[in-house]
């Protein structure tokens, strides 16, 4: 917008300019033109006098000289009175145009070498007729007129540039504010809820700005009315998680009374971290500064050691891989938990007792791939899968699982795919990024751009095992 306004000034201003400045040169010249032949009609009008009283050729040259213009001056008499024709001064114009003048009587202009001639008739006394003539040299006519001409160019650029200046300010009082308007709403998406606008500029911007912030409170407040309803809804599950805490009391030893308390306890640590991430000020919406996150082989370790003793009651085969070394990632402990949980907790519901399932983890310069895979039917449609709240239409099924582990790989910029595994059902791919680049729209297309580079060896070692 700045630059548009710049731009329609400049065409604006450069045409009145031209408007205005071209017919005033060529009024300029027209007038340095009449100055030059108005003064020699005056000096032919000085010897006209003395013409027509006397023809006597030295009182006539001391006229001349008395004009101060002997040099630039010529006197043509006619013969008569037994006496030839007689020329004093220089003569420039053609015997031709001084006949014309005679016969016609008036005054005319001819042009010689190096300007013009004033031809100027006067009436002598025996009744014949002198022709007084004045050189007009070009310096005269054009005298002053490339100087007017220098002025009104200087002029009209300093009005060209006062209006781009001016039109500059009006385009950044204009523009700043939208831009301000723009960062507000990128900070607002980010996740920064206190970003406001300053409510100043052009009247519309002003407005816009006004509804902007009013906008921007109403989606704290919601968010806010939101927070309170998931922390009172979470409160809410304390009173069933204490009774089932002593009931699991009564349950006595053994692997499934373990793993029974065992949920049970990490179920009241998720109500709990519900009930306070929904009671904080403002959302965890930060990327991770340095050195957070976790140790993506300790975490599968520890999960595979939850699931693993439901997997022997329904006899499943299970398989660890790429766990054996410290593999950090960007994502928090408990994010990473309850992904695994999600994906893991699929395959114990959506495939048959005794189904084989695996886990992998393969660590590259710049990446980290976790594949959770099975050997049951697969998914017939991933896209479908993926998309949150569908589930698979089966009782219990949310949709949500696979949301969760979608949205902690995207925070890091990575993504996840469904495929089929190697063991012949479903191989769920977690890309998680190390670098650090934050979550953008784009970010599928991105990785695909890079995946033939050191990318494309994680992923395709990952295929291999």
């Amino acid at each position: 917008m700045r630059w548009a306004l710049v731009k329609v000034s400049l065409a604006v201003t450069t045409m009145v300019v031209l408007a205005f400045a071209v017919p005033l040169g060529l009024v300029i010249r027209e007038m340095a033109r009449d100055r030059a032949f108005s003064n020699a009609e005056r000096e032919a009008a000085a010897v006209a006098p003395a013409l027509s009283i006397t023809t006597d050729r030295d009182q006539l040259e001391r006229v001349v000289a008395s004009a101060g213009s002997d040099a630039g001056m010529a006197v043509h008499l006619p013969s008569g009175d037994g006496r030839e024709a007689l020329e004093l001064g220089r003569r420039r114009a053609a015997d031709e145009d001084i006949a014309a003048v005679r016969k016609l009587g008036r005054a005319s202009t001819t042009g010689v070498p190096g300007g013009s001639t004033l031809l100027q008739p006067v009436a002598l006394s025996t009744g014949k007729i002198a022709v007084v003539e004045v050189y007009v040299p070009e310096s005269d006519v054009t005298k002053g007129v490339g100087t007017a001409w220098a002025v009104l160019a200087a002029v009209g650029v300093a009005l060209i540039l006062g209006s781009v200046a001016v039109a500059d300010r009006l385009g950044v009082r204009m523009v700043r504010p939208a831009k301000r308007l723009v960062e507000g709403a990128h900070d607002l998406g980010e996740g920064r809820l206190g970003a406001r606008v300053p409510e100043e500029g052009p009247s519309e911007l002003r407005l816009a700005a006004v509804a902007f912030n009013a906008m921007a409170d109403q989606v704290v407040q919601l968010l806010a009315n939101e927070r309170e309803l998931a922390a009172d809804l979470s409160h809410r599950l304390r009173t069933p998680l204490t009774v089932l805490r002593l009931n699991t009391a009564s349950l006595g030893e053994g692997p499934a009374a373990d793993q029974t308390r065992t949920a049970v306890e990490q179920l009241e640590r998720e109500v709990d971290t519900i009930i306070r991430t929904a009671r904080e000020a403002k959302p965890q919406t930060a990327a991770a500064g340095p050195g957070a996150g976790c140790d993506a082989a300790e975490v599968v370790r520890e999960r595979m050691a939850f699931w693993s003793a439901l997997a022997e009651d329904e006899g499943r085969k299970w398989r660890v891989a790429g766990a054996d070394r410290p593999v950090r990632i960007p994502v928090a402990r408990p994010d990473l938990a309850a992904a695994l949980d999600a994906l893991l907790g699929n395959v114990f519901r959506h495939t048959a007792e005794g189904t084989a399932f695996a886990v992998d983890v393969h660590n590259g310069e710049d990446a980290v791939i976790v594949l959770v895979s099975d050997a049951g039917p697969g998914i017939p449609d991933p896209e479908a899968a993926m998309a949150r709240g569908r589930g698979s239409g089966s009782d219990g099924s949310t949709g949500l699982g696979l949301d969760i582990v979608r949205r902690l790989a995207e925070s890091t910029g990575g993504d996840v795919r469904i495929g089929s595994s190697v063991l012949g059902g479903t191989e769920v791919r977690i890309w998680i990024q190390l670098d650090g680049r934050a979550p953008a729209s784009s970010g599928h297309r991105q990785l695909r751009r890079r995946r033939p580079g050191r990318l494309a060896a994680v992923y395709n070692r990952a295929r291999s095992h």
